[in-house]
């Protein structure tokens, strides 16, 4: 950061709060060189003020502040302009590659002969262990004890890994697992809306913002913090002191009027949100929320919404601070200076949204009634699929005979269930779980879904048999309201007892079904279901034995585990007979908007937060137990873990890189059609025994119910690069009718997993191409998606469009992503795997330059065809040429040591 003395804008001034002075940059006097910048949407006056108070007439210019100030006139712009975040969020999946990436690097820096105390975080890095907990025990007392024990036995070398991180590095954080969702940790603790620094003793006042390593970071965009999420990659070079260059987006206005109406819940405002983005487009764009509803519509609600920009497409989905905001810092125990401190500084930079704040400027604006919204659900497959409760019946049945393929004629059929009384059918709920950090954060529809059990509860009313019922609570603070409002004991008895806190089923950590009902599934081909109150339910998921999943508010989650099918109409049809034989309806045990509102307001206190948040760093016993290594210079890595192994990245790293050429004769790995997510890419969710990376650990005596997840492993690039493309629904073209991580290797034709047809490639030193389709990587912000696309030997993937973090993550590990021209894809091309490929004009790499591919067929003939290249920045260039953006980071610090 410089100082107010280098400040060529003339915009350096001083704030005083509670007899405490701020320097900060302001906008308004910014403005008086740069042009009215007073109808800039909120989050764009964020982008601004960063090039400002970086501005240093090289990284930054007053060039970009310029066009940041410029965007208003045309409401777009074509020019970029580079961002550093105020801090960095990760969670442990993520965290532990990043922590071990920055391990690497010190070895690294060493064999450059540079400095090892170079590498350090450069900006705060909060790290919250929350995605390591499985619900491996549901539906007891003792679920969350039991879970809690079986996590650190699982987990207890990454711990220690990051233990020693916290010792190692500086700037560097570490939430111990059982504190809750890193979102929520974030939105109740971590985040501050105004962030304060000391720079030359002088104290500095300046937005909040953040990247995170996980997509859903936007939640926090609910109380004006501008963050997203980005790959491990981006936020380790943003760590290391690295500006990312973004072009400066669209932003969509969405007002807000009107109220909720009764019976429906901020679940149900997302899905229709989602649904109404999606469709709009809104990929790399910002997304603003403004309107009179803003007036009423809480922090919790706004955050709901936020989260899910992932989901609707957007960057971001950003709320601007406002009185609630303010409120809502003091209800979670924030600093009341702090507090004030916001206000004043966002009063003075004119970012803080009142009545009389002018309407800004938008790129396009959508308008949305909360009095519209209707109860809803969104699936089977997809978090925008969203469709009326009163037709979710009917609509799964014509997925269920359609896109799920299941025969008209055994639709009705029904399975005994070894071992037990009941039996099982097409479309039975086998998971009901309140989970992930859309729907924990916020207290009214936690407390909606305590109120259902409680109604369900009191009229004798239980879960049908085969559904698996947990509540992973996105904070400790959660439990602390559910238990003064007394309704912990309804969902307890209604088998919703807490498992852990921290994500759980919504990334695949639902744990293991009942292996009856599993052999039921499988042996007579089942389609079950999950209803969960998550963001995502993309195919292969939540379960490999759950083909069809759908998002639901947390009540909904408890009424169907009660229903226990998809197939009945849950508004209409009994979900069960009461204790005194009559049949119950949802409408008997549908809370109203006052008696949730009541409930909250008497159970959610600013005292259980400052006490929960008091001591969040300490940890449970185990934590407190684990061995840390005593070098806190340079990591020792053990040859024999499984968990923990250098990274291959810098061998052989020279101080300078090579030049970049063409690739010539590639083979194509993978042809793939559209909506590929990184989930279908990335290893995640359980390790098969019999797949490339359970074969590997078998061969290291790990005993199969030792195997864990992928993301536990992901520390481990050998077990990782096994497992990328090997989701168990990714379907190959180049093998129709087969599902799968599998692949062919020519030119003799032999089909194996997709990893083992790389490795043979590779020996025989052949480069491959993954040809996609639309909107290739959408989905989580997985770095492992990039990272086991370099590792597999794949120099270029080509599609026909790239989602936003996927795309900038090849870039990041030095794999060239390529776009065929409009109306040109895989399918006009013809082609199957049997073609070779090579790439030219790559010799000089400029942004957005075209390149040549030509196709060589089997039968000898030849086609070009124009490429787009997806570089879009000089940044981008820089880290292409040094093969990533590590390499490109580690020479500079060498060079600077």
């Amino acid at each position: 950061m410089k100082s107010v003395g280098q400040d060529k804008l003339g915009v350096g001034r001083t704030l005083d709060v509670d007899g405490k002075t701020y320097r900060y940059f302001s906008l308004p006097e910014a403005g008086r060189s740069l042009g009215d910048v007073s109808r800039l949407p909120v989050s764009l006056k964020v982008l601004l003020e960063n090039v400002l108070r970086f501005e240093d007439g090289a990284s930054y210019t007053t060039e970009d502040a310029q066009s940041v100030a410029d965007w208003v006139k045309a409401g777009t712009s074509t020019k970029e302009v580079p961002f550093k975040p105020a801090r960095i969020l990760m969670q442990d999946f993520t965290g532990v590659p990043a922590v071990v990436d920055l391990a690497a690097m010190r070895d690294g820096i060493v064999s450059l002969g540079g400095d090892v105390e170079k590498v350090n975080p450069l900006v705060p890095v909060d790290l919250v262990i929350d995605h390591s907990v499985m619900v491996d025990v549901f539906g007891s007392k003792d679920a969350l004890e039991r879970n809690v024990e079986i996590e650190f036995e699982r987990n207890g070398e990454r711990y220690a890994f990051l233990r020693w991180g916290q010792e190692a590095f500086e700037n560097f954080r570490v939430v111990p697992p059982g504190a809750g969702i890193c979102h929520q940790v974030n939105l109740e603790y971590l985040a501050q809306a105004v962030w304060t620094a000391q720079v030359g003793g002088q104290d500095y006042a300046y937005p909040d913002t953040l990247f995170g390593t996980d997509s859903h970071t936007t939640m926090v965009n609910g109380m004006g913090v501008l963050g997203w999420g980005v790959g491990g990659i981006e936020a380790e070079a943003a760590m290391l002191g690295q500006p990312i260059a973004m072009l400066i987006p669209d932003v969509i206005g969405v007002r807000l009027d009107g109220r909720l109406p009764e019976g429906a819940t901020a679940t149900d405002l997302v899905l229709t949100i989602t649904q109404m983005l999606r469709k709009e487009g809104v990929v790399g764009k910002f997304v603003e929320f403004f309107g009179p509803a803003l007036d009423h519509l809480p922090v919790a609600d706004r955050a709901t919404i936020a989260n899910m920009a992932p989901e609707y497409g957007a960057t971001c989905g950003f709320f601007p601070v406002d009185a609630l905001t303010l409120d809502y810092l003091r209800q979670t125990g924030r600093d009341e200076h702090r507090v004030k401190l916001t206000e004043a500084y966002l009063k003075a930079q004119g970012m803080f949204r009142e009545e009389s704040s002018p309407e800004p400027v938008f790129t396009k604006v959508l308008t949305l009634d909360l009095a519209t919204i209707v109860p809803s659900l969104a699936g089977p497959k997809r978090p925008q699929d969203r469709v009326d409760l009163t037709k979710a019946a009917s609509a799964f049945e014509t997925e269920l005979t359609g896109s799920l393929g299941v025969k008209p004629d055994v639709v009705e059929q029904r399975f005994p269930v070894a071992g037990t009384d009941y039996d099982l059918g097409q479309g039975d709920v086998v998971i009901a779980a309140i989970t992930s950090c859309t729907n924990t954060s916020n207290p009214a529809v936690l407390v909606a879904a305590g109120l259902v059990a409680r109604k369900a509860h009191a009229l004798g009313l239980k879960p049908k048999p085969w559904v698996k019922t947990s509540l992973a609570p996105g904070s400790q603070v959660v439990t602390d309201y559910l238990d003064k409002a007394g309704l912990s004991k309804d969902l307890d008895a209604l088998g919703f007892e807490t498992v852990g806190y921290g994500c759980t089923t919504c990334i695949g950590n639902s744990g293991p079904l009942a292996q009856p009902i599993v052999d039921a599934i499988e042996n007579n081909g089942l389609v079950a279901t999950s209803v969960l109150s998550g963001n995502r339910n993309f195919e292969g998921r939540i379960s490999p034995n759950v083909r069809a999943n759908y998002l639901a508010s947390p009540p909904l989650v408890v009424a169907y585990a009660l229903l226990g099918t998809m197939r009945k109409d849950i508004t209409t049809e009994a979900i069960g007979t009461g204790k005194d034989g009559q049949p119950v309806y949802l409408r008997d045990i549908w809370p109203t908007a006052k008696e949730v509102a009541d409930l909250v307001a008497s159970s959610v206190t600013r005292a259980d937060f400052v006490e929960r948040y008091g001591h969040v760093t300490e940890g449970t016993h185990q934590w407190q137990a684990l061995d840390v290594a005593s070098d806190a210079r340079r990591f020792a890595w053990s040859a024999g873990s499984t968990y923990i192994q250098q990274p291959p990245y810098f061998e052989g790293l020279t101080k300078e890189p090579g030049q970049t050429s063409d690739i010539v004769n590639a083979r194509i790995l993978a042809l793939l059609a559209d909506n590929v997510t990184t989930d279908h890419i990335s290893p995640a969710g359980s390790i098969k025994p019999s797949s490339p990376a359970g074969r590997f650990l078998s061969e290291h005596q790990v005993a199969v119910a030792d195997y864990n997840s992928y993301g536990s492993r992901r520390g481990n690039d050998r077990v990782m690069v096994r497992g990328t493309f090997a989701n168990i629904r990714i379907r190959n073209e180049m093998l129709p009718g087969i599902e799968g991580g599998m692949s062919k290797h020519l030119p003799d034709g032999e089909v194996g997993a997709i990893y083992d047809v790389a490795e043979r490639y590779k020996a025989e030193g052949v480069p491959l191409i993954v040809i996609g389709g639309k909107e290739y990587g959408m989905g989580s912000s997985r770095d492992w998606a990039a990272k086991g696309t370099k590792l597999l030997g794949i120099k270029a993937v080509i599609a026909e469009s790239f989602e936003r973090i996927h795309r900038s993550n090849l870039v990041g590990m030095g794999v060239l992503p390529l776009v065929f021209p409009e109306g040109v894809n895989r399918k006009t091309l013809k082609l199957d795997g049997t073609e070779t490929l090579s790439i030219t004009g790559l010799t000089e790499i400029t942004p957005r330059m075209n390149a040549t591919l030509t196709i060589t067929r089997a039968d000898g003939s030849t086609e070009d065809v124009t490429l787009l290249c997806r570089i879009d920045t000089l940044d981008e260039v820089n880290y292409y040429r040094h093969g990533g953006i590590l390499p490109y980071v580690l020479r500079g610090m060498t060079e600077a040591a």
